[in-house]
């Protein structure tokens, strides 16, 4: 397989033979899921619910880190929380076929959380915490951290290195880039240390799913270590929202109010990074349909003058 199109031989009919290579009997309905990372479909299986296959890309995770993902999904789930985790075959969550790395979980629909709701925001509160309860308890060996080499130097050298930026632009864009990182580096000084833990990672809306019977937590592709308040801030639209997840949050766990001060600083590191993202993958047929206007100078424009402004506000 290529690196520069890594799922190009990730066949509908491969997906069912994988499916297939785990004793289940797809009835060859095929659902091709949103995601751009990995590639995800809702498989029909005869006589039972529908599965979701999770091909993971390759070279992103060791396999030491993906079994990592699953062990804490499933002490998740063992503490009763709302938690999908991976199924096993023969012992095993992760799964190999044809060359791809994979992975089975139920089917759990839902949809998106109403984050004006205090009542909803204040139980997502209660069971963050609770999450983290559980991520407080072991550190992890093999997942990444949230932290400047990660989400800042890593991904800004993705796009000096991408011909995706305009050369035209490149000054500008290390100038943007150097002064926010520097006050990053000033804010996280500022604040101090901060206790970290085994998280979600990447809990925004679109990984919350809602029922009549409450909310639960999918794909945990991006846990990793890192502040309480991380799994926190991309559910909270306002000041308002951010006090309704906390007075959740603290009748189940004690929260440290100095990381609020971190705010800032993750959404500064999570813009960083997703202009990163973009650049590194750019190769990937999927990311100039999905990401058109990155091909664009003017994106590039605005996104530069988004770092001023995001320094601006950290200095």
């Amino acid at each position: 397989m290529s690196a520069e199109a890594p799922y190009a031989n990730l066949t509908p009919d491969l997906v069912l033979d994988a499916i297939e290579a785990c004793g289940l009997w797809p009835d060859g309905r095929l659902l091709a899921l949103n995601s751009y990372e990995n590639r995800v479909w809702q498989v029909g299986i005869e006589d039972a619910a529908p599965v979701i296959a999770k091909f993971y890309r390759p070279g992103r995770w060791s396999d030491e880190a993906i079994r990592e993902e699953h062990a804490f999904a499933q002490e998740l789930m063992d503490a009763e929380l709302p938690v999908v985790a991976p199924l096993r075959f023969d012992g095993h969550s992760l799964l190999q076929h044809g060359g791809y790395r994979y992975a089975l979980s139920p089917r759990h629909g839902g949809r998106a959380p109403s984050l004006e709701s205090r009542d909803q925001l204040e139980w997502l509160g209660r069971l963050i915490a609770r999450i983290h309860t559980v991520g407080a308890r072991a550190p992890f060996a093999h997942r990444g951290r949230l932290d400047r080499d990660t989400m800042v130097r890593t991904s800004v050298q993705a796009v000096l290195d991408s011909s995706l930026l305009p050369a035209s632009l490149a000054h500008g864009y290390r100038a943007a880039s150097t002064r926010l990182d520097d006050a990053i580096a000033q804010r996280l000084d500022a604040v101090g240390p901060i206790r970290t833990l085994r998280l979600h990672g990447d809990c925004h809306p679109g990984n919350v799913l809602w029922t009549d019977a409450g909310p639960h937590f999918v794909d945990l592709d991006d846990a990793r270590t890192g502040p309480a308040v991380q799994d926190l801030w991309m559910l909270a639209n306002d000041e308002a929202a951010m006090r309704a997840l906390l007075d959740g949050y603290t009748t189940m766990r004690e929260f440290d109010e100095g990381e609020l001060a971190l705010v800032p600083v993750l959404r500064a590191m999570r813009q960083l990074h997703h202009a990163g993202w973009i650049a590194q993958r750019w190769h990937d047929p999927a990311f100039p349909l999905a990401f058109p206007f990155a091909a664009e100078p003017r994106w590039w424009e605005q996104h530069i003058a988004d770092l001023h402004e995001q320094a601006d506000d950290l200095e």
